[in-house]
């Protein structure tokens, strides 16, 4: 509200807009300043005043100069002469939308800001059966079965009340209405493997558990694009399997269980067309490289690279090569479509680190236990400090973050989430025997399994809700933290 006209301007610091309380006093201190000055000057010109009918009328004539002023004063000294229009009173305000739950939030400004530059990766877990976990795993319409390690037979259930600490701050917790606001017209697309996926369906289930009443959708299926719609919010969070980013002969969604595997290093256009138009993309890449040697396609296709090496033809069509490098071309690829295609004024771009594995119990066993049970029937998580597991590979962390140094050289700006150290504690958090397989034990491995219940357990991806939550809250952190932040030095440019 603003005042015009002819009311001469009053220069007064108002209390009320510095957070004190004595802005009404400070404007009536101000309206008796002219009061006086009168009785001063009509004592110097010789003036009696009397308090008659006509004193009366004066008095009253004063009051209304009185209230007048200070009803100026209020108006024009509420924004303590910043410029901002007064807010209404809150009684006032429209009713938040029904599909916008935290709109009423929104509109008196964000509360619990997220962490700055607090290193949320460095910490440790704290048992939390009050706050944890952050939604039911039942209650998520969208979960899925090789998760769902309730459904699949586990009782002990303590796996899902740890929270991670880390030092200096607290993570904080996953908003799913502020972040939906946030991603209103968007599309944030995860983009990987399946930890990839495991992390998908855990920011699935934070956003289906916590927004009942809005409208969902889920499409795709089989296919290597999944998309789960925000009808209300016009949003999309979706997965696009690429287990090794680049082409490669792994890329079928269900089909793609190759011991001998090969990639393309140097195409990537096929994969990147399907999340050229994210807002927001979530990168992983590391697992499926976790073999001895990969074959790199110098030239042509895939398929006909097959077809010729069936033909035994004269010319190799694959160089072999150690998977570490492999991993660096792709990367180099991955990195300059990148640089050459995305949005720097509005895609906003993470890569998820080294999901561990629990693959070998004498890693936390002092001693080791007189066989490798993996992760099976593990209940409690690593508590020392500082545990690393052999199967972490930090060459591959550190072919990732220079190929991020060297986009951020040239303005494309990404950050890694560091998920590996505070996921290494949780041997206890795996589906290990509680989880649907991709397909029905054979006799023989049933028999194994009989002998040995650890020689099928899933000691790889994770039980949701779970220690991905966590991963999910950090993107969350940046993502409602960076989204300005990070892209406002590049739009002054």
């Amino acid at each position: 509200m603003k005042m015009t006209g002819n009311t001469p301007s009053l220069k007064v610091r108002s209390t009320v807009a510095s957070g004190g309380g004595g802005g009404l006093e400070e404007a009536w201190l101000v309206a008796e300043a002219p009061v006086k000055k009168s009785h001063a000057r009509a004592a110097e010109w010789g003036v009696t005043v009397s308090f008659g009918l006509r004193g009366h009328f004066n008095s009253f004539v004063l009051l209304l100069l009185v209230l007048f002023v200070v009803l100026a004063v209020s108006i024009t000294t509420a924004n303590d002469g910043h410029g901002t229009e007064m807010m209404a009173p809150e009684s006032t305000l429209p009713s938040p939308p029904a599909d916008d739950p935290g709109a009423a939030a929104a509109a008196h400004g964000e509360q619990g800001d997220p962490v700055g530059e607090c290193d949320m990766s460095s910490g440790r877990w704290v048992f939390d059966d009050e706050a944890y976990p952050l939604y039911e795993e039942s209650a998520c319409k969208f979960m899925s079965d090789q998760s769902a390690c309730g459904k699949f037979g586990r009782t002990d259930l303590k796996y899902q009340h740890w929270k991670w600490q880390p030092h200096g701050c607290d993570l904080p917790r996953f908003d799913a209405a502020r972040l939906l606001r946030q991603l209103r017209n968007k599309r944030l697309v995860f983009v990987g493997d399946s930890l990839n996926r495991n992390q998908w369906i855990s920011m699935v289930c934070l956003i289906d558990t916590a927004t009942p009443t809005l409208r969902k959708s889920m499409a795709g299926g089989n296919t290597s694009l999944v998309s789960f719609k925000i009808h209300e919010y016009n949003a999309s969070v979706d997965f696009y399997w690429s287990p090794l980013l680049v082409e490669s002969n792994s890329d079928d969604p269900v089909r793609h269980r190759v011991a001998d595997r090969a990639v393309r290093a140097g195409s990537i256009s096929r994969h990147a067309r399907r999340w050229a138009d994210a807002d927001v993309l979530v990168f992983n890449s590391y697992l499926w490289w976790r073999r001895p040697t990969i074959k790199v396609l110098r030239q042509g296709s895939l398929e006909a690279a097959a077809a010729e090496e069936e033909e035994r033809a004269h010319r190799a069509a694959y160089e072999v090569t150690n998977s570490l490098t492999a991993f660096e071309l792709s990367l180099r690829t991955w990195s300059e479509w990148l640089e050459l295609h995305v949005d720097r004024t509005r895609t906003q771009l993470f890569f998820t680190s080294m999901s561990p594995t629990h693959l070998y119990s004498d890693e936390w066993e002092a001693g080791g236990s007189g066989g490798n049970h993996q992760c099976y029937n593990e209940t409690e998580p690593i508590l020392a400090e500082g545990h690393r597991g052999r199967d972490s590979d930090p060459a591959f962390a550190r072919a990732v973050e220079a190929e991020v140094a060297r986009l951020a050289e040239r303005g494309v700006m990404m950050r890694v989430l560091n998920v590996t150290r505070l996921s290494e504690h949780r041997k206890d958090a795996h589906p290990s025997v509680h989880r649907r397989q991709w397909s029905p034990p054979t006799a023989a491995e049933l028999q194994a399994r009989a002998r040995d219940p650890s020689s099928g357990a899933d000691c790889i991806h994770w039980c949701l809700p779970g220690v991905p939550d966590v991963w999910n809250q950090m993107l969350y952190t940046h993502i409602v933290a960076s989204w300005r932040r990070d892209l406002l030095p590049q739009l002054e440019n």
